[in-house]
């Protein structure tokens, strides 16, 4: 569920997978890895991600609408 909240999450904030990558200092390959959920979400990257784009990680996680 995660893959599709952050692809949602880039999408409506404009954001291409490299600018995406940017902002949280990773690579563009790990941003398409996180959508294709081939590379689980480290703890870091979970709060890296939901304090840029202000979404709570039971969002993120798929645990809440």
């Amino acid at each position: 569920m995660f893959g599709k909240r952050i692809k949602e999450i880039r999408q409506k904030s404009g954001l291409n997978q490299s600018e995406f990558a940017k902002i949280l200092q990773c690579s563009q390959a790990n941003v398409a890895k996180f959508e294709s959920q081939q590379l689980d979400l480290s703890t870091a990257m979970i709060v890296k991600i939901c304090k840029a784009f202000n979404v709570s990680a039971d969002y993120l996680l798929g645990l809440s609408d």
